[in-house]
Parts: structure tokens; C-alpha cells; sequence
């Protein structure tokens, strides 16, 4: 596949910015083949969602126990696009996407991490949704890890993991107040996870 058709896929679907409403298959597939559940900071994820659109792309959302899809406080997914691309360009291009959403909604917010002897990256950004009358019905915090892989197969690709935490109406004071003493929090255990090596299936 060439590679101005890959970047198209992923400007157009791995890494497009919006609030990541939660879904449900009762059948989902794991396509990664992840061990699950997937435990992150001590908590229980299991797969709630999986999605493989077309021959490079694959989504999989992971919630916990109790947690409701559609309305969840905290999720954890991966994404991956196969073939040949640079990470640092999709990271760059993911930045200016948030630069452009920030022009128009002052919650925006984000800060790009870089490793420079992991070649990994990492982003830390906030988004929001308004109900009719202007105020704030949903603020979503994501924290992105991305990485290039090569699974047992040989298939290359890059890799998202990405924990993703959210809040609702009357609650998202208390979300803000909390994201002000913690924020690195997340950052860190996000960078600090052991993800798990992937293996796509055919």
C-alpha cells in the first residue's frame, strides 16, 4: 500500500480528534490477540468494542466492570494502523489538529512528550462537548502512547495505547480541580504500562 494512502487512513480515522463515545459489539473480535483482561493501574478492562474497517486498521475499546459504554468514566483501547509510515509525522499531524480545535474551544488543551531512545511518543490533551445553552456537558481527557511495531508475523505498523477519562455535567468541576494536583499522574502510568505485544490476526 502506498504511503500517501496510508497517511489518509490515519489522519481520516486512527488519529481524528473527536469525544470517544464508547460502543458496544456483543461479539467483538479481538484482532490483536490481546490477553485479556487488560489491567491498567490495578483495575480490570474487558473488551467492549473491536472494529477493522478496511486492511490496514483495527480498534479495539476496552471498560471496566460496571461501566456503561455509551456513558463510561474511564476507557483504555488500542488502535493500530499496518504498513510503512513514520510515527513522528502522524504525531505531528495529530498536534495540528488540536492547534486547529483550540481556535475555537478554549477547553482544548494538549502537550506532546517525545523518547527519544524508545522512538516513542506521547500526548496528553483535553476535549470537550457543550449542551445547547453553552455549558460544559462532557470534558474527556486522553493520554496517547504511540509506537511502532513488528508482530511475531513480521507486519509492521504503529500502535496506539491510549487511556481515556471523562466527566459529566455537575462532576466536571471536581474533574478539573482533581486534573490540577494529579495530572502527571496518568501521564506516567500510561508511560510506565507494559503493552502487551500484539500478534494481528489474518
Amino acid at each position: 500500500m502506498k504511503i500517501n494512502h496510508i497517511i489518509s487512513i490515519l489522519l481520516t480515522m486512527f488519529f481524528f480528534t473527536t469525544i470517544a463515545y464508547g460502543q458496544t459489539n456483543k461479539t467483538a473480535t479481538d484482532y490483536l490477540s490481546i490477553p485479556g483482561p487488560v489491567v491498567f493501574e490495578k483495575i480490570s478492562y474487558n473488551l467492549s468494542w473491536s472494529s477493522h474497517p478496511n486492511d490496514v486498521y483495527y480498534k479495539q475499546e476496552y471498560i471496566a466492570k460496571g461501566d456503561v459504554a455509551e456513558k463510561f468514566k474511564t476507557m483504555v483501547f488500542f488502535d493500530v494502523i499496518a504498513g510503512e509510515t513514520n510515527v513522528k509525522d502522524v504525531v505531528a499531524a495529530k498536534v495540528a489538529e488540536l492547534k486547529k480545535m483550540k481556535e475555537t474551544n478554549p477547553v482544548v488543551n494538549y502537550e506532546a512528550f517525545d523518547n527519544p531512545k524508545s522512538g516513542e511518543y506521547m500526548l496528553d490533551f483535553l476535549l470537550s462537548e457543550n449542551m445547547p445553552d453553552g455549558n460544559l456537558s462532557i470534558v474527556e481527557r486522553n493520554v496517547y502512547r504511540y509506537r511502532t511495531f513488528t508482530d511475531k508475523s513480521g507486519k509492521k505498523g504503529i500502535l496506539l495505547f491510549a487511556v481515556s477519562t471523562r466527566s459529566y455535567g455537575k462532576d466536571i468541576d471536581n474533574f478539573f480541580t482533581s486534573l490540577k494536583s494529579n495530572r502527571k499522574d496518568l501521564i506516567n502510568a500510561v508511560a510506565q504500562f507494559n503493552i502487551p505485544a500484539i500478534s494481528i490476526k489474518k
